[in-house]
């Protein structure tokens, strides 16, 4: 069992429905409406959702198709990354204002480290308001803000009181909100944990707590040991503010089924073209090349080779792409393909944390 360390003060910030919000607030046509970025209504994944969406069903990486059954007045609308980089760029200057620990999970959502900040604030719960107004002045759009003494909880509070709310864990209060949480939504409970969990009689988190490590550890493995922490308010995962990417990929989904590897060999390339000049941008190379099959029924494949040398040229990666390709036979026509590269020359680089007792 992990010992607590003392208190720190984490936010975590989640911008509202970012993609889809970013398109409304660019095109006025289209607030208020029902719309989805990505996707279409013949082939595609949804990769955001409006809340006028959402109540219909339609959510990410649900498929085009099912998103516009349930939500026939769907708008779809081709995403834009650079604008949302853009976007996310301006949004993370805000966050430096108030500390530099900060830790990006994606272009929509960070974790804030405030214990000790820039402001000299000893309110975490109040920087979280600065920041999210700022956002709403500066930027144009709402963000939820969870506050807590650990990314963890952090997390679950952030979901509280979306949109455009946010929720305090004070210290004292940790263990009580942890004990009442339905088990689904601990984070990092997945929907298949969740189902087995219920199969063994754990439904919030005081059922949960009520087990042993031992019982954890035998029908969850190494997870076992995480649960029995984080239960009792135990994760002391630091906010880390260079996040090291493992792996950078691209891919594509087929307007048509290909049923022939000529084909998919052009479309190899073109992807080939997009990971180099993503690897470029960040002067990024790896080693291990990864082959991403999906067939026409879904189901996916990967196949990987280790190279003994670093490559980031798309030569290179076309030519190990084109050799997993041919490495056995296709089972069935393919609605997608991708390549990844990791095993990368990056290096982690430790955060440094300071953890010190403040009142919330």
């Amino acid at each position: 069992m992990t010992q607590m360390l003392q208190n720190r003060k984490i936010i975590h910030v989640d911008m509202d429905a970012f993609y889809a919000s970013v398109e409304q607030m660019d095109n006025p046509l289209l607030r208020g409406k029902p719309i989805a970025v990505g996707g279409g209504e013949t082939r595609g994944v949804v990769a955001a959702a409006s809340y006028e969406a959402r109540k219909f069903g339609v959510r990410s990486a649900i498929s085009g198709c099912l998103a516009k059954k349930n939500c026939p007045e769907l708008i779809f609308v081709s995403p834009r990354f650079d604008r949302y980089k853009e976007i996310s760029n301006k949004i993370r200057k805000i966050f430096y204002d108030y500390t530099d620990l900060v830790e990006p999970l994606s272009l929509d959502e960070a974790y804030l480290d405030v214990t000790q900040n820039k402001k000299g604030n000893p309110s975490a719960t109040l920087i979280a308001e600065e920041i999210r107004k700022r956002i709403f002045d500066e930027v144009g759009l709402t963000a939820s803000a969870g506050i807590s003494i650990n990314k963890f909880v952090a997390k679950i509070a952030s979901d509280y009181n979306k949109p455009n709310g946010q929720k305090t864990v004070n210290p004292d209060e940790v263990l009580a909100f942890l004990e009442e949480l339905p088990i689904r939504k601990f984070y990092g409970v997945g929907k298949v944990t969740t189902e087995k969990m219920y199969q063994l009689g754990i439904f919030t988190g005081l059922d949960l707590k009520s087990k042993s490590i031992e019982f954890l550890e035998k029908h969850f493995g190494k997870s076992g040991g995480f649960y029995y922490d984080v239960v009792r308010g135990i994760h002391n995962s630091e906010v880390k503010p260079e996040r090291v990417a493992k792996s950078v990929a691209a891919e594509h989904t087929f307007d048509e089924n290909l049923s022939s590897e000529i084909f998919m060999l052009v479309k190899l390339e073109k992807i080939a073209e997009e990971l180099e000049r993503r690897l470029k941008k960040h002067n990024i190379a790896g080693k291990t090349v990864t082959l991403k099959i999906k067939y026409s029924d879904f189901t996916l494949q990967t196949r990987s080779k280790t190279l003994p040398y670093f490559i980031s040229d798309k030569t290179l990666l076309l030519e190990a792409a084109k050799e997993l390709l041919f490495q056995e036979r296709m089972k069935d026509s393919v609605r997608l393909l991708g390549i990844s590269l990791n095993n990368l020359n990056t290096e982690t680089k430790k955060a440094v944390v300071v953890q010190l007792k403040f009142d919330f």
